[in-house]
C-alpha cells in the first residue's frame, strides 16, 4: 500500500510554490548511496517547469554493473496547476503524483532492505502553473514546453522498457473509473496486451483487466495536426524501448484542468501497479512483448518506425 507516500507527495505539489527540488529534498530524506536525484528548471515560450529524473538502483542493476534490466516510469503531463486562471491541484497532474508515489515507496523499500534486482528510474516535471489548451470533448491542460524538450528529459537511454503513466479522463471511449493500460508500443508498432502485465494488473486492482484501445495516429508525435487521445504513448515516438501506457481514468469526460477531481485511492492503485511491474520486470518475471514474435513482424512487414516521425509535414 502507498496511501502514505500519495497524500505526502500531493501535499507538496498542491501549492503555488510547488517545485522540483523541495520534491527532491523531500525524497532524498528516504534515500540512501543507492539514490540519485537529478532536477533542471527548463523555460519553454509559455512559462518554465521542473524537470526531476530519480535513479532508485538495484542489487543488479546496471547502476552496478549488473545485468538486470531498467525500468522507466514517465509520469506524463502538462502541468500541476492552471494558476492563475484555476486554484489548486488539476486532474491532470495525476500523472505526476503517481509516478512520484511510487518513487517515494521504492525509495523507501530499497532504504529498508528491499532492494529491487533492477534499477528503475522515475521522470516527471513539476508545473504548477501551466496554461490550458482548447480539446474536444473537454479542455485538456498544456505544458509551458514542447513535447520533444519532455521526451528528451523524461525518456533515457537505460530505461529497457517504460510504463507512461497519464491522467486519461477528457475523452468519450473510456468509461471505466480507475486505471486502464494500453497494449504495448514499440518502434511505430501497436502490438498485442502483455499476458504478464495484464496478470499483475489483476493481481492489483482484484478486477477483471481493463484495456484501452489506441489508434494509430496516438502513437505518432505531436505536431503533425492529426488527433491524439492524449500524450501518453509520446514517448514511444523517441525510443526503442516498449512502451506501455497506464491510464487514470474516469466513467465521465473530465477536463485535465479541472480542480477537486484527484481520486486517491485511484493514484494509489496506479502507483502499486508500477511498483509491482518494477519488482517482477528486474527479475525477468514479466515481458513487455514477445521478442521472437516481433522479430517475425519485422521479417513478414518490415519496420514501422515512420511513425515515430512527424511525416511528410
Amino acid at each position: 500500500m502507498i496511501l502514505k507516500q500519495v497524500i505526502e507527495i500531493f501535499e507538496l505539489l498542491d501549492k503555488p510554490s510547488a517545485n522540483g527540488g523541495e520534491v527532491a529534498k523531500y525524497i532524498e530524506n528516504y534515500g540512501n548511496d543507492n539514490l540519485k536525484v537529478n532536477v533542471e528548471t527548463v523555460k519553454g515560450k509559455q512559462g518554465s517547469t521542473d524537470f526531476i529524473k530519480i535513479l532508485i538502483k538495484g542489487k543488479n542493476g546496471k547502476s552496478n554493473n549488473g545485468s538486470a534490466k531498467t525500468l522507466g516510469i514517465i509520469g506524463r503531463l502538462g502541468g500541476l496547476g492552471a494558476r492563475p486562471e484555476m486554484n489548486g491541484f488539476v486532474s491532470d497532474g495525476d500523472g505526476a503524483l503517481t509516478a512520484l508515489s511510487a518513487a517515494l515507496k521504492l525509495v523507501d523499500m530499497n532504504t529498508k532492505g528491499d532492494i529491487l534486482e533492477g534499477d528503475v528510474i522515475v521522470a516527471t516535471h513539476i508545473c504548477p502553473d501551466a496554461p490550458t489548451l482548447k480539446h474536444y470533448p473537454v479542455y485538456f491542460m498544456d505544458s509551458p514546453v514542447d513535447m520533444d524538450t519532455m521526451n528528451r528529459l523524461e525518456v533515457s537511454d537505460e530505461m529497457d522498457a517504460i510504463l507512461a503513466i497519464d491522467t486519461t479522463k477528457g475523452n468519450e471511449i473510456l468509461n471505466y473509473r480507475g486505471f486502464s493500460i494500453s497494449p504495448t508500443v514499440k518502434d511505430g508498432y501497436i502490438l498485442k496486451v502483455s499476458n504478464d502485465i495484464i496478470n499483475i494488473m489483476k493481481r492489483v486492482t482484484g478486477k477483471p483487466p481493463v484495456v484501452f484501445p489506441l489508434s494509430q495516429q496516438d502513437v505518432t508525435p505531436y505536431g503533425n495536426e492529426l488527433y491524439h487521445l492524449n500524450s501518453i504513448l509520446q514517448p514511444s515516438t523517441t525510443t526503442s524501448s516498449p512502451v506501455v501506457g497506464v491510464a487514470i481514468t474516469t466513467e465521465t469526460s473530465v477536463a485535465g484542468c479541472a480542480t477537486g477531481s484527484t481520486q486517491v485511492t485511484d493514484v494509489e492503485t496506479a502507483g502499486r501497479f508500477a511498483i509491482e511491474i518494477a519488482k517482477e520486470y528486474g527479475q525477468g518475471k514479466c515481458s513487455f512483448y514477445d521478442e521472437k514474435e516481433f522479430e517475425l513482424l519485422i521479417k513478414l512487414y518490415g519496420e514501422n518506425r515512420r511513425f515515430q516521425r512527424k511525416g511528410n509535414i
